[in-house]
Protein backbone atom coordinates (compact mmCIF):
# COMPACT_ATOMS: atom_id res chain seq x y z
CA UNK A 1 0.00 0.00 0.00
CA UNK A 2 2.83 2.38 0.88
CA UNK A 3 4.48 1.74 -2.50
CA UNK A 4 1.21 2.37 -4.35
CA UNK A 5 0.70 5.63 -2.44
CA UNK A 6 4.24 6.74 -3.26
CA UNK A 7 3.62 6.00 -6.94
CA UNK A 8 0.45 8.10 -6.85
CA UNK A 9 2.32 10.98 -5.21
CA UNK A 10 5.13 10.69 -7.78
CA UNK A 11 2.50 10.95 -10.53
CA UNK A 12 0.93 14.04 -8.92
CA UNK A 13 4.40 15.55 -8.52
CA UNK A 14 5.18 14.98 -12.21
CA UNK A 15 1.79 16.27 -13.41
CA UNK A 16 1.79 19.33 -11.16
CA UNK A 17 5.41 20.11 -12.01
CA UNK A 18 4.75 19.82 -15.73
CA UNK A 19 1.64 22.02 -15.60
CA UNK A 20 3.49 24.52 -13.43
CA UNK A 21 6.34 24.63 -15.93
CA UNK A 22 3.97 25.11 -18.88
CA UNK A 23 2.10 27.83 -17.00
CA UNK A 24 5.37 29.64 -16.34
CA UNK A 25 6.40 29.37 -20.01
CA UNK A 26 3.02 30.71 -21.14
CA UNK A 27 3.28 33.64 -18.74
CA UNK A 28 6.82 34.42 -19.89
CA UNK A 29 5.58 34.48 -23.49
CA UNK A 30 2.67 36.85 -22.80
CA UNK A 31 3.68 39.02 -19.83
CA UNK A 32 6.40 41.41 -18.81
CA UNK A 33 9.29 39.07 -17.97
CA UNK A 34 9.64 40.24 -14.36
CA UNK A 35 5.87 39.82 -13.76
CA UNK A 36 5.98 36.22 -15.00
CA UNK A 37 9.06 35.52 -12.87
CA UNK A 38 7.50 36.92 -9.70
CA UNK A 39 4.22 35.01 -10.15
CA UNK A 40 6.28 31.81 -10.38
CA UNK A 41 7.96 32.80 -7.09
CA UNK A 42 4.62 32.31 -5.34
CA UNK A 43 5.46 28.60 -5.19
CA UNK A 44 7.16 28.67 -1.72
CA UNK A 45 3.98 30.09 -0.20
CA UNK A 46 1.88 27.41 -1.88
CA UNK A 47 4.25 24.81 -0.42
CA UNK A 48 3.22 26.04 3.03
CA UNK A 49 -0.47 25.71 2.14
CA UNK A 50 -0.23 22.26 0.54
CA UNK A 51 2.04 20.96 3.30
CA UNK A 52 -0.61 22.03 5.81
CA UNK A 53 -3.45 20.43 3.83
CA UNK A 54 -1.86 17.17 2.67
CA UNK A 55 1.12 16.60 4.96
CA UNK A 56 -0.61 17.84 8.12
CA UNK A 57 2.31 20.10 8.93
CA UNK A 58 1.63 22.81 11.49
CA UNK A 59 0.67 26.20 10.07
CA UNK A 60 1.57 29.03 12.42
CA UNK A 61 -0.19 32.38 12.52
CA UNK A 62 2.97 34.01 11.14
CA UNK A 63 3.07 31.63 8.16
CA UNK A 64 -0.60 32.22 7.46
CA UNK A 65 -0.03 35.97 7.62
CA UNK A 66 2.83 35.83 5.08
CA UNK A 67 0.80 33.62 2.73
CA UNK A 68 -2.15 36.04 2.77
CA UNK A 69 0.11 39.06 2.24
CA UNK A 70 1.96 37.31 -0.61
CA UNK A 71 -1.40 36.53 -2.24
CA UNK A 72 -2.36 40.21 -1.95
CA UNK A 73 0.98 41.11 -3.53
CA UNK A 74 0.26 38.76 -6.43
CA UNK A 75 -3.05 40.55 -7.03
CA UNK A 76 -1.17 43.80 -7.63
CA UNK A 77 0.78 41.98 -10.36
CA UNK A 78 -2.21 40.15 -11.84
CA UNK A 79 -4.50 43.21 -11.60
CA UNK A 80 -7.69 41.14 -12.02
CA UNK A 81 -10.01 42.92 -14.44
CA UNK A 82 -11.83 41.86 -17.58
CA UNK A 83 -10.51 45.04 -19.21
CA UNK A 84 -6.94 43.94 -18.49
CA UNK A 85 -5.63 42.10 -21.56
CA UNK A 86 -2.87 40.55 -19.43
CA UNK A 87 -5.30 39.08 -16.89
CA UNK A 88 -5.52 35.60 -18.44
CA UNK A 89 -1.75 35.04 -18.89
CA UNK A 90 -1.18 36.49 -15.39
CA UNK A 91 -3.72 34.02 -13.99
CA UNK A 92 -2.01 31.17 -15.85
CA UNK A 93 1.33 32.30 -14.39
CA UNK A 94 -0.20 32.37 -10.91
CA UNK A 95 -1.59 28.86 -11.37
CA UNK A 96 1.84 27.81 -12.64
CA UNK A 97 3.31 28.93 -9.32
CA UNK A 98 0.58 26.95 -7.57
CA UNK A 99 1.46 23.83 -9.58
CA UNK A 100 5.13 24.23 -8.69
CA UNK A 101 4.21 24.60 -5.03
CA UNK A 102 2.16 21.38 -5.12
CA UNK A 103 5.06 19.61 -6.85
CA UNK A 104 7.51 20.73 -4.15
CA UNK A 105 5.12 19.59 -1.42
CA UNK A 106 4.98 16.16 -3.11
CA UNK A 107 8.78 16.06 -3.24
CA UNK A 108 8.85 16.79 0.47
CA UNK A 109 6.45 13.89 1.13
CA UNK A 110 8.43 11.50 -1.06
CA UNK A 111 11.69 12.50 0.59
CA UNK A 112 10.18 11.82 4.01
CA UNK A 113 9.17 8.35 2.82
CA UNK A 114 12.57 7.35 1.49
CA UNK A 115 12.03 7.76 -2.25
CA UNK A 116 15.35 8.39 -4.01
CA UNK A 117 15.68 11.88 -5.46
CA UNK A 118 17.05 10.53 -8.74
CA UNK A 119 13.87 8.47 -9.19
CA UNK A 120 11.71 11.57 -8.66
CA UNK A 121 13.73 13.62 -11.17
CA UNK A 122 13.77 10.80 -13.76
CA UNK A 123 10.01 10.25 -13.47
CA UNK A 124 9.31 13.96 -13.82
CA UNK A 125 11.64 14.33 -16.81
CA UNK A 126 10.14 11.34 -18.61
CA UNK A 127 6.56 12.36 -17.84
CA UNK A 128 7.06 15.96 -19.00
CA UNK A 129 8.62 14.78 -22.27
CA UNK A 130 5.76 12.37 -22.99
CA UNK A 131 3.15 14.95 -21.95
CA UNK A 132 4.45 17.59 -24.36
CA UNK A 133 5.32 15.21 -27.23
CA UNK A 134 1.82 15.38 -28.87
CA UNK A 135 2.05 19.18 -29.03
CA UNK A 136 5.44 18.89 -30.72
CA UNK A 137 4.10 16.42 -33.30
CA UNK A 138 0.73 18.08 -34.02
CA UNK A 139 1.92 21.71 -33.97
CA UNK A 140 5.51 21.45 -35.17
CA UNK A 141 7.21 24.61 -36.42
CA UNK A 142 10.77 24.51 -37.78
CA UNK A 143 13.09 26.74 -35.79
CA UNK A 144 15.62 29.17 -37.13
CA UNK A 145 19.30 28.85 -36.25
CA UNK A 146 18.93 31.77 -33.84
CA UNK A 147 15.96 30.10 -32.10
CA UNK A 148 17.91 26.84 -31.78
CA UNK A 149 20.80 28.74 -30.22
CA UNK A 150 18.38 30.45 -27.83
CA UNK A 151 16.89 27.08 -26.91
CA UNK A 152 20.34 25.61 -26.27
CA UNK A 153 21.25 28.69 -24.25
CA UNK A 154 18.10 28.33 -22.16
CA UNK A 155 18.93 24.67 -21.54
CA UNK A 156 22.52 25.46 -20.60
CA UNK A 157 21.41 28.29 -18.31
CA UNK A 158 18.79 26.13 -16.62
CA UNK A 159 21.26 23.26 -16.18
CA UNK A 160 23.87 25.61 -14.73
CA UNK A 161 21.29 27.09 -12.39
CA UNK A 162 20.22 23.62 -11.24
CA UNK A 163 23.82 22.64 -10.49
CA UNK A 164 24.32 25.88 -8.54
CA UNK A 165 21.06 25.44 -6.60
CA UNK A 166 21.89 21.80 -5.85
CA UNK A 167 25.33 22.80 -4.55
CA UNK A 168 23.81 25.57 -2.43
CA UNK A 169 21.17 23.32 -0.88
CA UNK A 170 23.81 20.63 -0.31
CA UNK A 171 26.03 22.94 1.75
CA UNK A 172 23.40 24.98 3.61
CA UNK A 173 19.89 24.49 5.03
CA UNK A 174 17.07 25.51 2.70
CA UNK A 175 15.73 28.05 5.19
CA UNK A 176 19.03 29.94 5.07
CA UNK A 177 19.32 30.34 1.30
CA UNK A 178 15.79 30.16 -0.15
CA UNK A 179 15.33 33.94 0.03
CA UNK A 180 18.24 34.47 -2.37
CA UNK A 181 16.18 32.86 -5.12
CA UNK A 182 14.27 36.13 -5.29
CA UNK A 183 17.38 37.86 -6.64
CA UNK A 184 16.19 36.41 -9.96
CA UNK A 185 13.76 39.32 -10.11
CA UNK A 186 16.66 41.76 -10.42
CA UNK A 187 18.09 39.93 -13.42
CA UNK A 188 14.74 39.37 -15.15
CA UNK A 189 13.79 43.04 -14.74
CA UNK A 190 17.12 44.21 -16.19
CA UNK A 191 17.13 41.67 -19.03
CA UNK A 192 13.47 42.29 -19.81
CA UNK A 193 14.13 46.01 -20.13
CA UNK A 194 17.24 45.78 -22.31
CA UNK A 195 16.15 42.84 -24.47
CA UNK A 196 12.40 43.42 -24.84
CA UNK A 197 11.79 46.96 -23.60
CA UNK A 198 9.60 45.62 -20.75
CA UNK A 199 8.78 48.20 -18.09
CA UNK A 200 6.62 46.96 -15.18
CA UNK A 201 3.99 49.42 -13.94
CA UNK A 202 3.82 50.85 -10.44
CA UNK A 203 1.28 48.27 -9.23
CA UNK A 204 3.60 45.45 -10.30
CA UNK A 205 6.50 47.00 -8.40
CA UNK A 206 4.27 47.24 -5.33
CA UNK A 207 3.42 43.55 -5.72
CA UNK A 208 7.13 42.71 -6.05
CA UNK A 209 7.86 44.62 -2.86
CA UNK A 210 5.12 42.88 -0.86
CA UNK A 211 6.04 39.35 -2.00
CA UNK A 212 9.78 39.87 -1.47
CA UNK A 213 9.11 41.49 1.92
CA UNK A 214 7.13 38.40 2.96
CA UNK A 215 9.96 36.13 1.75
CA UNK A 216 12.47 38.16 3.80
CA UNK A 217 10.20 37.98 6.85
CA UNK A 218 9.98 34.19 6.50
CA UNK A 219 13.78 34.08 6.17
CA UNK A 220 14.22 36.16 9.34
CA UNK A 221 11.61 34.12 11.19
CA UNK A 222 13.32 30.83 10.32
CA UNK A 223 16.89 31.95 10.91
CA UNK A 224 16.83 34.74 13.48
CA UNK A 225 13.66 35.18 15.49
CA UNK A 226 12.67 31.51 15.65
CA UNK A 227 16.20 30.43 16.57
CA UNK A 228 16.36 33.12 19.25
CA UNK A 229 13.11 31.87 20.76
CA UNK A 230 14.44 28.31 20.78
CA UNK A 231 17.63 29.40 22.52
CA UNK A 232 15.66 31.35 25.12
CA UNK A 233 13.32 28.40 25.60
Amino acid sequence: IEGKKNNAVIFVRALAGTLGMLGNFYAIDHLVLSDASMLNKMSPFFVIIFSFIFLKERLTFFQGFTVVCAFIGSLFIIKPSFQNVDFFPALIGFLGGMGAGLAYACVRYLGQHGVNGAVIVAYFSGFSCLFTLPFLILDFHPMTIFQILCLLGAGAGAAGGQFAITAAYTHAPAREISVYDYSQLIFTTILGYFLFGDIPDGWSFLGYFIIIAMAVLVFLYNNVWHNDSEVKG
